[in-house]
């Protein structure tokens, strides 16, 4: 790849936006392809949660000095942005104001890459011919070709079913008009369809957490709202974090506020409910588990992750972990089954390279595959080295830049918001102090064992 010029981006969000500023910074020609109708479209999608990490933790160096030409301030670092604010305050700008505004083509929806020339089961000169890119523009169907592809088109709009064996629920697609998935604006723009109602929330990581706390303020000012939590494990404690103890502060705080909810009875718990079929139940939405057990819902939001869409990609040959549908070299770093955000270390191009399909690279939250544990920054320092390969910078490509901290940046969004709910167990417990809540930490200071929130 040193006689690389062109390089398509699929995808203007954080990471591809980044991937652009540093194909620019090393003199080659990017050509951003989005699906939305403006850079940052995913991100639109849940702009009214608070991200997991703070300012100084979201922002690319490459991209920071195409908007200091302009004047631009950067945010306070130490600030947690909402997603509207990462928009307002860093993406649109870098995408409206820089000269990357001159790269991005949006409503360009990519369908399908390939060789120019070659199908998948032709390899004689395979190497040697531009990548073919076909997208959908609005006008119709145009092509593209490129010396290098970088897929940073992510996951977001290809979420996991409820069906709790990977596959849709029986009646899932049915009664697809109550079901809605990830992280809806249940305060916000969605409220009243939330509002006073009774809610079921599948799922155990970040973003179900966060629907069952705002699930829970918005009861306090929208009475007959009810938040019911089905978790497909027998363990709710594993959602709770590890408290104080956590080697993530924040997941640790969120985790306590959350367990706060659940044992002060504000959140019902079903454990141990494998969604198997979804039915009409006068109305209503009649949720069955095995064992013949059921919940009934009015609404049923689906927080149990994403997974990659693969198809544009099926002319190309791939190396991706069977399970995880990850770069082969890159899976076992960010294997769910054995790390958090907090423990999988930097990377770049290689890890992320396709070794059949030189120049073709998988990056951000689409290169881990169905793995939860992305880190925004992890995709600043993955298209860095990836953008330094394509130039033929194999000594920048190989060097890691990226220091995570030791205490982690996996999460923070909810605790403020639960702190000020009334009734909860007096809040979240004080910092530093090893109580699952405000009360339960009363209780222990006056020397009375057992949970104070009980």
């Amino acid at each position: 790849m040193m006689d690389a010029k062109t390089v398509a981006i699929i995808g203007a969000g954080p990471v591809g936006l980044a991937a652009a500023a540093h194909a620019l910074a090393r003199g080659l020609t990017p050509v951003v392809l989005e699906a939305g109708p403006e850079a940052a479209h995913a991100v639109r999608q849940w702009q009214h949660v608070q991200l997991f990490s703070p300012w100084k933790y979201n922002i690319d160096s490459a991209a920071a000095r195409l908007l200091a030409a302009t004047g631009w301030t950067s945010p306070e670092p130490e600030a947690y942005p909402t997603g509207r604010e990462l928009i307002e305050s860093y993406l649109a700008p870098l995408a409206t104001r820089t000269a990357l505004r001159d790269v991005i083509r949006t409503s360009h929806r990519v369908t399908a890459i390939g060789r120019a020339g070659f199908d998948k089961a032709k390899s004689k000169g395979r190497a040697d011919a531009p990548f073919e890119i076909r997208a959908h523009n609005g006008k119709g169907e145009a092509a593209l070709h490129a010396d290098a592809v970088i897929d940073v088109s992510g996951a977001w709009f290809s979420p996991n079913p409820a069906g709790h064996s990977g596959l849709p629920a029986l009646g899932e697609a049915a009664h697809a008009a109550r079901i809605a998935y990830a992280m809806p604006d249940v305060r916000g723009a969605q409220r009243s369809r939330y509002a006073g109602k009774t809610v079921a929330v599948l799922g155990a990581g970040h973003s179900a957490i966060g629907t069952l706390i705002d699930l829970a303020a918005l009861a306090e000012v929208a009475p007959g709202t009810r938040a019911i939590w089905l978790l497909r494990g027998d363990d709710p404690a594993k959602a709770f974090g590890g408290g104080s103890a956590d080697q993530l502060a924040a997941r640790g705080e969120l985790g306590l506020a959350f367990a706060a909810l659940v044992r002060s009875g504000r959140i019902r718990l079903e454990s141990g409910f494998g969604v198997i079929g979804i039915t009409d139940d006068d109305g209503r939405l009649r949720i069955a588990a095995d064992g013949d057990r059921h919940v009934t819902a009015d609404e049923l939001i689906v927080a149990t992750g994403f997974r990659p869409d693969l198809s544009l990609l099926a002319e190309l040959r791939l190396r991706l972990d069977p399970a995880i549908e990850a770069p082969v070299a890159l899976a076992p770093l960010i294997d769910p089954n054995e790390h958090s955000c907090g423990t999988v270390r930097p990377h770049g191009a290689r890890e992320l390279a396709q070794a059949d399909e030189p120049g073709l690279y998988l990056a951000g939250m689409k290169s881990y595959g169905r793995a939860p544990n992305f880190l925004m920054m992890t995709g600043y320092e993955q298209v860095r080295s990836i953008t330094a390969d394509i130039a033929g910078d194999k000594a920048a490509a190989h060097r890691v830049e990226l220091k995570l901290p030791e205490t982690g940046v996996c999460t923070r969004g909810g605790v403020e918001s639960i702190a000020a709910l009334p009734g909860c167990c007096g809040g979240p417990a004080p910092s530093g102090v090893d109580s699952c809540c405000a009360d339960d930490a009363k209780a222990k200071a006056a020397g009375r064992s057992g949970c104070g929130c009980s």
